[in-house]
């Protein structure tokens, strides 16, 4: 599982998905206009946060796409935003972690090899989870007729530069979190959170750990500060 700290240091705040900080961001405080807003869950009722959305044609869902990726930009704290996130009942989400991505009437064909996950998200801000998720997942969406592959497996780096086994490593980072991402937002459409994937990541070690060490559940924090805690 990827640290908090790696997400934080990509500029992707406190967690996967569409992902938010604790903090509202500066360039976003007082400057509110007629562009729909993220509903905050913490502290608003949200009518269409657990529903499951209905089907859009690909005109329609291109328009509310592109209006989510302007949301996504004005915010600048998220890679992901699915329609019902900001009170529009529709089978629509975007996604840019490697490329922006479009994600119409989306439906998980396959998922194989699950993972651990960090994930934070924009309708509870501050509210990040350890979820359970797929490493390798294969979707189809509306406006395409080939499905999407999304994996995160490791690639052969024998013989490889430590420069390039570097840049192996964090295209696979990259590509986990792109595959986590798709999750997250195709979960929103059928009305459900990252609370619905919660897990219990109590953790009990087999050999010493220093109450100043990273936890070895891979939260990222110290030991003290998680699973010594529990």
């Amino acid at each position: 599982m990827l640290s908090k700290e790696f997400l934080l240091e990509r500029g992707y705040c406190c967690g996967h998905g569409c992902l938010m900080c604790p903090y509202e961001p500066k360039h976003i405080k007082g400057n509110k206009n007629t562009m729909k807003q993220v509903i905050d869950c913490n502290q608003n009722h949200n009518p269409v946060i657990n529903k499951k959305l209905r089907e859009v044609s690909v005109e329609e869902g291109m328009k509310i796409a592109t209006e989510l990726f302007e949301i996504l930009n004005k915010r600048g704290d998220g890679i992901g935003l699915a329609a019902n996130q900001v009170g529009i009942d529709a089978q629509v989400a975007v996604v840019n972690v490697r490329e922006p991505l479009i994600l119409i009437n989306p439906k998980i064909l396959s998922k194989e090899n699950p993972i651990d996950y960090y994930e934070g998200c924009l309708s509870y801000p501050g509210k990040g989870i350890s979820t359970q998720r797929y490493r390798d997942i294969i979707i189809s969406t509306e406006q395409s007729e080939a499905d999407w592959y999304f994996s995160g497996a490791e690639e052969n780096s024998d013989g490889k530069s430590g420069w390039d086994k570097g840049n192996l490593e964090k295209d696979q980072q990259d590509r986990i979190l792109e595959s986590v991402c798709v999750q997250h937002e195709i979960d929103h459409l059928m009305g459900k959170t990252i609370h619905n994937r919660q897990i219990d990541t109590t953790y009990v070690a087999d050999v010493k750990v220093g109450r100043n060490d990273k936890c070895p559940c891979g939260s990222g924090k110290k030991y003290k500060k998680c699973c010594i805690g529990k």
